[in-house]
């Protein structure tokens, strides 16, 4: 009999395990609320993304929705997968932060877009297992390893770059950048699985390839998590010392007249 409660932990737990480690990693955590709302948004967008990837993928490649060959593969890992998906997370987010007074540091464009990403992460984890309930244990596995930490970084670059362009430069560079490095990050990782099953013999090449690609983003995700954090963490001290300085200037005893003395 199939544990259907067990199906359902196993998807959610990587999701869980990566939405507490980003969280905890905001030195002034946003509310729970906001983190919640912003998951949720995540699930939602899962709906119009199942249809958008369905006619796109009939536009491309036919009845049947899917490729035969490599390019086939490389064209529907962008434009079927990667481009909708991240469009519509971009939206999510965008809904979340554009009247949200929480939204006020360079470290919270990743906190939100992670959330987003996550909660879609989430829904798409459990309707993968679910579908193959038969070996449902060895692709929750292999998911909770690539899949949903790929949908992770994916939304650390955009959240990095929404946050640049939103507190440092609204230049369209970085407005480009917001939509377009986790496009070319999803897509490159979309494509190399779905060249994977292609042949046999290029099961475990393609494996490692597709391994030193996730370790190489997840690097870069670190140092953009370290600095956007630095940015916060360098206007926090600065706040902090014109503070002081304003209360030490406020609080100065004034100089007494001339001719006064305060000798006894």
């Amino acid at each position: 009999m199939t544990n259907y409660l067990l199906i359902a932990a196993v998807a959610i737990l990587p999701v869980f395990l990566l939405w507490i480690y980003i969280w905890r990693r905001d030195a002034r955590p946003e509310p729970i609320g906001q983190l919640l709302k912003a998951t949720w948004w995540g699930v939602l967008i899962a709906i119009p993304a199942v249809l958008v990837e369905t006619v796109a993928g009939i536009i491309l490649f036919g009845d049947g929705g899917e490729g035969s060959g490599w390019m086939d593969n490389v064209v529907s890992a962008f434009c079927v997968a990667a481009i909708p998906e991240e469009t519509l997370k971009l939206m999510a987010l965008w809904l979340v932060v554009r009247k949200n007074s929480y939204f006020d540091e360079h470290f919270d464009g990743i906190v939100y877009a992670v959330c987003v990403s996550l909660g879609f992460a989430g829904i798409e984890n459990v309707c993968y297992l679910f579908s193959n309930t038969d070996n449902w244990l060895s692709i929750g596995i292999m998911r909770a390893l690539l899949a949903v930490p790929g949908h992770y970084a994916f939304a650390v670059f955009m959240g990095y770059y929404f946050a640049r362009y939103y507190f440092v430069k609204q230049s369209l560079w970085n407005a480009i950048r917001i939509l377009l490095v986790p496009v070319l990050a999803h897509g490159t990782y979309d494509a190399i699985v779905m060249n994977m099953s292609l042949n046999e013999y290029l099961v475990f090449p393609m494996l490692g390839v597709l391994i030193i690609f996730c370790v190489n983003m997840h690097k870069v995700c670190k140092k953009r998590i370290m600095s956007q954090a630095a940015l916060d963490e360098a206007e926090i001290r600065r706040y902090r010392h014109t503070n002081e300085q304003e209360q030490q200037a406020h609080h100065e005893p004034e100089e007494p007249e001339r001719g006064w003395s305060y000798d006894k």
